[in-house]
């Protein structure tokens, strides 16, 4: 009796039929799989497969990988950089020689597996299982100064955008404005531009952080912070996000937006630095207990930093910092841990690793994806 495609015999293991075969590496630590792709060709094309992740999805296995975006001081392109999460052995990054360097205009936003980059007036995606890209068509307009967040499968970019205008008499006319341009990752299809009136033309927002069902824009030097509503298309104030100079390299955990607080007050490195946090339910921010040492000690020249989710309440801290007279990028990842119901945050640190060593490039933007 012939064999059915699904129960063919695996070029893996022919032993075993190919489903079965898939079942078993998907259920292998994605950490693994760089060792994994060096046994033969059949691995390698295994594990760039789409097949893999949509298995891994489906049995509940997904991980999360981590990129960090690395330009040069010269040619000033971002290159994807993997964080390589070796068990028992220290991290490294590590580029991704299969993508192009991207704009440098470039805007990243994670979505599942993927991620969408958006730059001022084209787009494409890249699937993070397999290292491939896909054009993104009919970007509506030119779109630049902006910053991008999904929520529900869309994704949300905001900024300044050369719109067109008719008054009631029928003149027409154009102006810059600030506007939200939506794309739906389900679909590959654009939504109608939406213009938002009263807010100056400029650069306002420097980060865009999902809390709950709202998009939080926050600024440099405590200036603006916002709330996007974008299912009822409504902004407003908030005072208390304004509170902190969050306005760079923050991530959401847990619906609790974490920052690197390095500044006393406009521009003043603080001989205390410390990981904040901001739970919108009770509106304020406090600093996570038990890093003070370490923040005090390890990051204390450095001027930058990133955050970005890296696990089921963990996140990575990268920073760059003096070693042996050369700079060099560090990642620390830290579990977090809330003691009592609403009360304070506590942070462990798991590891902390040189993961890149010429200091001299600079992080863009950290992704965390899930495969």
């Amino acid at each position: 009796m012939e064999q059915s495609p699904e129960q063919s015999p695996s070029p893996l293991f022919p032993s075993l039929p190919d489903d079965v075969t898939v079942d078993i590496v998907a259920r292998v630590p994605i950490s693994r799989y760089p060792t994994l792709s060096l046994v033969s060709r059949t691995f390698r094309k295994l594990i760039a497969s789409p097949k893999l992740y949509k298995r891994r999805s489906h049995l509940g296995v997904t991980e999360h990988r981590v990129y960090a975006l690395l330009r040069g001081p010269s040619n000033g392109q971002p290159r994807f950089h993997i964080l390589h999460r070796k068990p028992n052995s220290t991290n490294r990054l590590v580029v991704v020689g299969s993508l192009p360097p991207m704009s440098p205009h470039g805007t990243f936003v994670p979505v599942g597996s993927k991620t969408y980059v958006f730059n001022s007036l084209d787009a494409l995606s890249v699937d993070c299982a397999s290292h491939t890209l896909q054009p993104i068509l009919d970007m509506p307009q030119r779109m630049i100064r902006k910053l991008g967040s999904a929520v529900d499968g869309k994704v949300y970019l905001i900024g300044d955008s050369f719109c067109s205008f008719s008054d009631e008499d029928g003149t027409s006319w154009e102006a810059w404005r600030k506007a939200v341009m939506v794309f739906d990752t389900e679909t590959r299809t654009w939504g109608a531009v939406r213009i938002k009136h009263g807010l100056p033309y400029g650069a306002l927002w420097s980060e865009a952080v999902v809390l709950g069902d709202k998009i939080c824009l926050g600024s440099y030097r405590y200036q603006h912070a916002f709330d996007y509503e974008p299912r009822e298309n409504k902004w407003e104030l908030n005072e208390a996000l304004r509170a902190k100079d969050w306005g760079e390299g923050a991530c959401v955990i847990d619906d609790v937006l974490y920052y690197h607080d390095q500044r006393l007050d406009w521009g003043e490195v603080a001989p205390e630095k410390a990981l904040m946090a901001f739970d919108p339910k009770q509106s304020r921010w406090s600093a996570v207990k038990g890093l003070e040492e370490f923040l005090a000690v390890e990051t204390y020249k450095s001027i930058r930093s990133n955050l970005v989710k890296c696990g089921e309440k963990k996140l990575a801290l990268f920073f760059t910092k003096r070693r042996d007279g050369n700079d060099v990028i560090c990642c620390a990842e830290i579990g977090l841990e809330r003691r009592q119901d609403g009360g304070e945050i506590w942070g462990k640190v798991l590891s902390c690793d040189v993961v890149f060593e010429d200091g001299l490039l600079s992080i863009v933007k950290c992704v965390s994806v899930t495969v």
